[in-house]
């Protein structure tokens, strides 16, 4: 009975055999996905928690939020500098067609001041976060909400209207 449930729910996935057999030629039809946007989400996320762990620690000086606040900082810049290989993966394999550049500046603008965020929270206790790194963290968050919202975080520029080809134009 089991046996049989498995069987129909296999039978209603597209390119997957009823019967199970030969699994490893199913075939994954659709557009390729794009590499970057998921490490774009996750880097500034780590970033925008950042700004976070740095208010924690000027309102309650327990230095362990610091530390919180340069292993985000620091998580979040790797996970931009992957993003950025993934995005260049993406360009050399054409599958961004158009790039995005207001998101493009606003994301580099804000992994920048990360990194110089990073030198600024390199600092001993205090001077550490307040005043240049909460304030830089607050930068970087505003640009990351702004981009994130506006146009989410694929770089891959997306036409509001398409073009006409000029295989669509009939008599």
């Amino acid at each position: 009975m089991p046996h049989e449930a498995v069987t129909q729910a296999r039978s209603r996935i597209p390119g997957v055999p009823a019967d199970g057999a030969d699994m490893s030629r199913v075939e994954i039809s659709g557009r390729r996905r794009l590499m970057h946007p998921g490490l774009v989400a996750a880097g500034s996320t780590l970033l925008i928690a950042t700004f976070a762990s740095d208010f924690l620690y000027w309102q309650t000086l327990l230095f362990q939020w610091n530390n919180v606040s340069e292993w985000l900082l620091a998580t979040g810049l790797i996970l931009a500098a992957l993003a950025a290989i993934a995005f260049v993966i993406d360009l050399v394999l054409k599958r961004v067609e158009r790039i995005a550049w207001l998101r493009f500046a606003g994301l580099t603008v804000a992994a920048l001041l990360g990194l110089l965020n990073a030198f600024v929270h390199s600092r001993d206790a205090y001077t550490a976060v307040v005043p240049e790194g909460i304030i830089l963290s607050a930068i970087v968050a505003i640009i990351l909400l702004v981009v994130g919202v506006s146009g989410g975080w694929s770089l891959a520029s997306r036409r509001a209207f398409p073009t006409l080809q000029a295989r669509d134009i009939r008599p």
